[in-house]
């Protein structure tokens, strides 16, 4: 009997998640990426490129305005400058991309943000 780790079970919930989200250019990806000290983000245009995509604004909890919060903190402090450079940008509209984390906790702080930065989501 195998065993399946947690980051392979968090894998195949990715890849469920990816198959019936995809971003265009007038409603781009927000595909997050949470790991045990920060949070990290990116808006993604799938198909532009031939289908390999274009990251369209990026957000980081290294960036120095974030990396003295907690994590709730930081999830919704990313997420409303993430929301402020996609809106620069020209988007409004975006699909959310859990990544295969819960909707839960900061996943959800981020993309709460996210709305209150006025993406529609």
């Amino acid at each position: 009997m195998s065993v399946v780790t947690k980051e392979a079970r968090r894998l195949k919930r990715r890849r469920r998640v990816r198959a019936k989200v995809s971003g265009t250019a007038e409603r781009p990806r927000v595909a997050v990426f949470r790991s045990n000290k920060g949070i990290f983000a990116q808006v993604i245009d799938d198909l532009a490129n031939d289908g390999s995509g274009h990251t369209i604004a990026s957000v980081s909890w290294t960036e120095s305005e974030f990396s003295g919060l907690n994590k709730a903190d930081q999830a919704a402090a990313t997420g409303k400058a993430l929301a402020e450079r996609v809106k620069a940008a020209g988007i409004d509209t975006v699909v959310f991309d859990r990544g295969g984390y819960q909707y839960h906790g900061r996943v959800k702080a981020f993309a709460e943000a996210v709305r209150e930065g006025g993406l529609t989501v």
